[in-house]
C-alpha cells in the first residue's frame, strides 16, 4: 500500500489534480483561432438550433460524461461535502478514459436537498452525453435517479447502486454454474440495505432469482414484513415474511451470503450456518466483511468475491461504467435500460471462461487465470472487456428502441473500439478481419509450448487461422488439460508417427543433396520440427508457418531457409517489425538478419519494406538512416546509405524515399522541411532504413522497453512463401498477430498463383 505521502504527493505534483482539458484540433494559427472560435465557430451553432441531433457531430457531446455528485455517501468517508468527494470524482474522470477513451466533467453540487440537486442536473442536459450519478446517500439516490430518468432525455445512470449489480450479477452467473446450482433455486441473504444491496437485490430477480427467496439485513436485523422501525419503501419492495430475526438465523442454510454493509460484519461461526458449496459476496469497501484468507479456512468449498484487488475475484464497478457509457453514447442512447444493463451482465459473465491474454497475465503478477472458484470475473485491466461489452450495450439499446443511431457494420464498430485502445489494436484488427474472410492452414512447429498452444486455440476459435500443431498427440492434449485450453479446430501431427515423414525424406534429400546432406543426415534434420513444417509448406500441405519461441532467432530461421527459397530478385532474406506508438506506427528494418548489408542490400531491403508498408494499407516514406545528414559527414558508412538510395529510386522510381539522414530529421517536420526544404520526403517517414544489424536491433528494443512502443513481429520479407519467426519468449498476442499476418500473406500468395489481381495493387509481401 502507498504511503501518506506517496499519496498526497500523486494528487498534488507535477500539477495539482488528475485531469485537464486537451484541445483536439489545432489551435496555432490565425487561421485555426478563426476555425475554433470567431467566425467559424457561428455555423456549427446555426445547424445545430435549427437540427439539435447535430450536436453530437459537431461538438464533444457524444463523447463527454458528467460525473456529478454532492459528496452525502462518498466510498468509505461517508457524507463529507461535495468539495471534500472532488479528487473521487476526477479519478472517476480518468477510469473512464483511460478505460473506454471518454471525456469528463466532474461536478460537485453543494446541497443535500434532492430537489435541488435534481434541478441543477437537469439544467446542465445540452452539455453532456450521459449522466453518471456518484456518491449520494440512500434513499436520496433512488428518488434522484428516478427522477432524472424520467424527465431526462440522456442516460441518467447511479453507479453506486448499478455497478455493483452488474458485476456481481456476472459472478453470480459463474459461480453458479461452477456450483450447479440455479439462480432460481438460490437462497440469498444480503447484509446491508443501502443503494447498492438494493440494486443488486433487483437485478438478482432479474437474472432468475426469487424475490421471496432474499432476506434483507440491516444494522437493526431483518426486513421483515410489518417491521416498523428504520423502513423506507425501498426496504419494504424487499420486506420478507419470516419469522428469523438475526443474521444467524437468515444465514442458516443460506447458499449466497452478500455483504454490503461494513468491516467485519461476517465471522467465521456466521460462514459456518450457510450451505455447502457457499456463494460469499463481502463487497463492503475499503475493507470486506470477512477476509478472502479468513473466510476461505473455514470455508475452503466457498466461490468468494470482495472488493479488493489483492484478493480473486474483485467485484470492481470499472468492469462495468466505462464500457456502458460508451456503448450508450455509441448509439446516443436516452437512458440506460434494464436490457443493456443484462446484455452487459451477460457479456462479462462469458470472459472469464475464454482464455486470457498475456498481457493481462502479467499486469497481475504472471499467475496463470482459468476459470474456475478463483476466478469469476475478468480483471479490470483486461481491455477485451472494451469489445464485449460495449457492442452488447449498444446493440441492445437499438433493440429496446432507447438509441437515435444503429450500428450499420458491427465489424467496422469492432475497430473503431480497438482503435481507442490504440493504434496497434486498430492495424491488427484490419489484418484479422483479412484473415477471417478466408482462414489458411498455418502449421505451429512448436506444438506442444503453452503459448503456442494457446494462440492456437484463440486463433481457431476466432476464426482467424486453421491450426495445426506439431509433436506429440498425448503431450499436446495434456497440456491441453493443464491448461484448460480446448483443443477444438486444431490439428496435431506427430512427424515422428505420421507417413509424410518417409516421404519428405526423399523430397528433402533431393533438395540438399548437393549441399552436404546424405540420407542419414536428411532423416536427422528432418527430426527438426521447423524442417519438418517447411516441408509441409514446401509441398503446399499448409498455408504457412510461425515459430521461433523456444530458440535463438538464428537457430529460428535458419531451417526454414534450408527448405524455403527466397523470392525470384531476392539476394537477401529481411526483417521487419512493427513499431506501435501511441500517436504513430513506424516500421523498423532490418533489425534482426542482416549484420553489415551492403549498399544493394540496403536498397532491396527498403524495397520490400514498402512492399510491406503497402500490405498494411501504410503508404510508405521511407528514411534510409545514418549518423549523417545528406553528406555532411564524407564517410564510407554515410556514403554506403547514400548510393542506397540511388539504387532503389533507380529499381522504383515512384518510390518516396531519400537519406542518408539522422532519425531526428527523419521524423521531426521541423527539423526535415526547415533544415533540409530539397528533401523528397514532405513529411515525417513511416519507415526506417537502418545502416546495419546492430542499429536497428538497438534502436527497436530501446523503443519497446523505454520508448512504449508495442513491436509486432518480426515479419520475413523476401522469402517465397508465407513465413514468420517470432522472437523467443514472445506473448501469445504477438503469435496471434503474426498468425493473422501470416494468413493474410497466404491469401496474398494465392492470389498470386491464381494471376488475379492483387487487392492491395502490389506485389506479393511474403
Amino acid at each position: 500500500m502507498p504511503t501518506d505521502k506517496e499519496i498526497l504527493e500523486y494528487h498534488n505534483k507535477p500539477r495539482p489534480g488528475k485531469i485537464e482539458v486537451v484541445p483536439t484540433k489545432p489551435c496555432m494559427s490565425q487561421g485555426d483561432l478563426c476555425l475554433a472560435y470567431t467566425p467559424g465557430v457561428g455555423l456549427p451553432c446555426v445547424k445545430i438550433q435549427k437540427n439539435p441531433d447535430l450536436s453530437y457531430d459537431y461538438t464533444d457531446k457524444a463523447n463527454l460524461v458528467g460525473v456529478i455528485t454532492n459528496g452525502t455517501a462518498v466510498l468509505g468517508l461517508g457524507n463529507i461535502g461535495a468539495l471534500a468527494g472532488k479528487p473521487v470524482m476526477e479519478g472517476k474522470a480518468v477510469l473512464f478514459k483511460r478505460f473506454a477513451d471518454l471525456d469528463v466533467f466532474d461536478i460537485e453540487i453543494k446541497t443535500e436537498d434532492p430537489d435541488e440537486f435534481i434541478q441543477t442536473v437537469r439544467l446542465l442536459e445540452p452539455t453532456f452525453g450521459g449522466i453518471n450519478l456518484e456518491d449520494i446517500k440512500a434513499p436520496d439516490c433512488f428518488y434522484i435517479e428516478d427522477t432524472l430518468r424520467r424527465e431526462m432525455n440522456i442516460p441518467v445512470f447511479h453507479d453506486d447502486q448499478h455497478g455493483t449489480a452488474i458485476i456481481s450479477g456476472a459472478a453470480l452467473i459463474n459461480a453458479c454454474r461452477l456450483t450447479g446450482r440455479e439462480p432460481e433455486d438460490l437462497q440469498v441473504v444480503v447484509n446491508g440495505a443501502g443503494a447498492a444491496a438494493i440494486a443488486t437485490a433487483r437485478m438478482y430477480v432479474s437474472l432468475g432469482v426469487k424475490k421471496e427467496n432474499i432476506i434483507f439485513v440491516d444494522s437493526r436485523g431483518v426486513i421483515y414484513q410489518g417491521r416498523k422501525q428504520g423502513m423506507n419503501p425501498y426496504k419494504e419492495e424487499f420486506a420478507a415474511a419470516t419469522d428469523k430475526r438475526t443474521l444467524a438465523d437468515a444465514a442458516q442454510g443460506a447458499d449466497v451470503l452478500l455483504g454490503l454493509s461494513v468491516e467485519g460484519a461476517f465471522t467465521t461461526d456466521l460462514l459456518r450456518l450457510l450451505n455447502k458449496n457457499p456463494i460469499i459476496f463481502a463487497l463492503a469497501n475499503p475493507e470486506p466483511e470477512i477476509g478472502y484468507y479468513e473466510a476461505k479456512a473455514v470455508r475452503p468449498d466457498a466461490i468468494i468475491a470482495t472488493g479488493r484487488s489483492d484478493y480473486p475475484n474483485q467485484v470492481n464497478n470499472v468492469l462495468g461504467f466505462p464500457y456502458i457509457f460508451r456503448g450508450a453514447l455509441d448509439v446516443r442512447a436516452s437512458a440506460i435500460n434494464e436490457e443493456m444493463k443484462l446484455a452487459a451482465i451477460h457479456a462479462l459473465a462469458k470472459l472469464p471462461r475464454e482464455d486470457v491474454p498475456d498481457s493481462v497475465i502479467r499486469a497481475y503478477g504472471g499467475t496463470a487465470l482459468t476459470f474456475g472458484p478463483d476466478y469469476i470475473i475478468p480483471k479490470p485491466l483486461d481491455s477485451r472487456v472494451l469489445l464485449k461489452i460495449t457492442p452488447a450495450v449498444a446493440r441492445a439499446a437499438v433493440e429496446t428502441g432507447v438509441a437515435r443511431t444503429e450500428i450499420s457494420d458491427p465489424g467496422a464498430y469492432i475497430q473503431a473500439l480497438e482503435a481507442r485502445l490504440g493504434p496497434e489494436r486498430e492495424i491488427m484488427r484490419k489484418i484479422i478481419t483479412r484473415a477471417q474472410q478466408n482462414p489458411k492452414r498455418i502449421v505451429l512447429p512448436e506444438g506442444d509450448h503453452p503459448v503456442i498452444l494457446r494462440a492456437a486455440h484463440h486463433a481457431a476459435s476466432e476464426g482467424i487461422a486453421r491450426p495445426i500443431l506439431l509433436g506429440s498427440h498425448e503431450e499436446i492434449k495434456d497440456l491441453a488439460r493443464q491448461l484448460h485450453v480446448p483443443l477444438d479446430g486444431i490439428e496435431i501431427i506427430d512427424p515422428a508417427q505420421s507417413p509424410l515423414f518417409d516421404q519428405y525424406t526423399g523430397k528433402l534429400h533431393m533438395m540438399r543433396a548437393r549441399k552436404g546432406w546424405g540420407p542419414a543426415e536428411t532423416r536427422h534434420q528432418l527430426k527438426n520440427r521447423f524442417v519438418f513444417g517447411a516441408m509441409m509448406v514446401h509441398e503446399g500441405m499448409v498455408d504457412g508457418q510461425v515459430h521461433g519461441i523456444s530458440r535463438s532467432y538464428p537457430d529460428a530461421i535458419r531451417p526454414v531457409l534450408q527448405v524455403i527459397s527466397r523470392r525470384p530478385g531476392v539476394s537477401k532474406v529481411s526483417g521487419v517489425y512493427l513499431m506501435v506508438f501511441r500517436d504513430r506506427i513506424l516500421m523498423f528494418a532490418d533489425a534482426t538478419v542482416n549484420i553489415n548489408p551492403s549498399s544493394e542490400d540496403l536498397a532491396e531491403i527498403a524495397l520490400l519494406t514498402a512492399e510491406m508498408a503497402r500490405f498494411f494499407d501504410i503508404n510508405p516514406r521511407i528514411a534510409m538512416l545514418s549518423f549523417s545528414n545528406f553528406g555532411d559527414t564524407r564517410h564510407p558508412d554515410a556514403q554506403r546509405v547514400e548510393k542506397a538510395v540511388e539504387i532503389a529510386m533507380k529499381r522504383d522510381p515512384s518510390l518516396t524515399i531519400d537519406g542518408e539522414m539522422q532519425a531526428d530529421t527523419a521524423l521531426v517536420s521541423e527539423i526535415l522541411n526547415q533544415h533540409y526544404p530539397f528533401n523528397r520526403l514532405g513529411a515525417p517517414a513511416n519507415v526506417l532504413i537502418f545502416p546495419e544489424l546492430a542499429s536497428g536491433n538497438i534502436a527497436y528494443k530501446l523503443m519497446q522497453r523505454l520508448g512504449g512502443a508495442k513491436a509486432v513481429g518480426p515479419l520475413l520479407m523476401g522469402i517465397s512463401r508465407p513465413f514468420n519467426v517470432v522472437q523467443r519468449d514472445t506473448d501469445m498476442e504477438n503469435v496471434v498477430n503474426v498468425m493473422a499476418i501470416t494468413v493474410a500473406q497466404a491469401q496474398e500468395f494465392e492470389r498470386k498463383q491464381q494471376k488475379k489481381p492483387s487487392v492491395f495493387g502490389h506485389a506479393d509481401p511474403a
